[in-house]
């Protein structure tokens, strides 16, 4: 597991950060729900025109990943707990593609120009179809900042060098997990 930091900067990025909840929420309250985590999938299909009327197309989009999201998170740790770390991997992509086209989260359109996330996400896009293997996506809240990248071993050093040939020397963090997980001592 890799995490690249593109160096794409979080400064002025407030009101993109806090238009992704309002706009799920103005989709939950035409639908008569305070959050979107009251509402289903059905329930924004059903009254698609409406929403889109009164709350946009980018919001209900946002409102579809984020109910889609939580569905990919409940099969991503059934698949984890079986041992299905293909289908693990497959779910970390779908999540990728729904940050990027739904959620709308992997650059500001206020300074389209900076495109850090999307080319990171880009160009490891490329390199996992060569090998073949792996999974992508934005990291944190989005906008700017960094890419989650799962590898295989033997990728790692190439990648790097791509990385780094493209931000900076650096940017690459290859993370361990330790198998126990969390522990608390006493």
């Amino acid at each position: 597991m890799i995490v690249v930091d593109t160096g794409s900067h979080h400064a002025d990025l407030t009101d993109d950060y806090a238009a992704v909840p309002r706009e799920m929420q103005v989709v939950a309250v035409q639908l008569g729900k305070s959050f979107c985590r009251e509402i289903t999938k059905e329930e924004i299909l059903n009254n698609i025109q409406q929403l889109r009327a009164h709350a946009g197309d980018r919001a209900v989009l946002r409102a579809l990943h984020f109910l889609d999201e939580n569905e990919r998170v409940d099969r991503q740790v059934a698949a984890l707990r079986a041992g299905d770390f293909a289908a693990f991997l497959h779910d970390v992509n779908a999540s990728g593609n729904s940050s990027m086209r739904w959620l709308q989260n992997c650059f500001t359109p206020q300074n389209v120009s900076e495109q850090g996330l999307t080319l990171a996400l880009a160009l490891t896009e490329n390199s996992l179809t060569s090998i073949g293997e792996g999974a992508c996506r934005v990291h944190g809240g989005g906008f700017a900042g960094t890419i989650q990248v799962f590898l295989p071993n033997r990728n790692v050093e190439d990648y790097t060098k791509l990385m780094e040939s493209v931000f900076k020397r650096g940017c690459v963090q290859v993370l361990s997990i330790r198998a126990a997980g969390t522990l608390q001592l006493c």
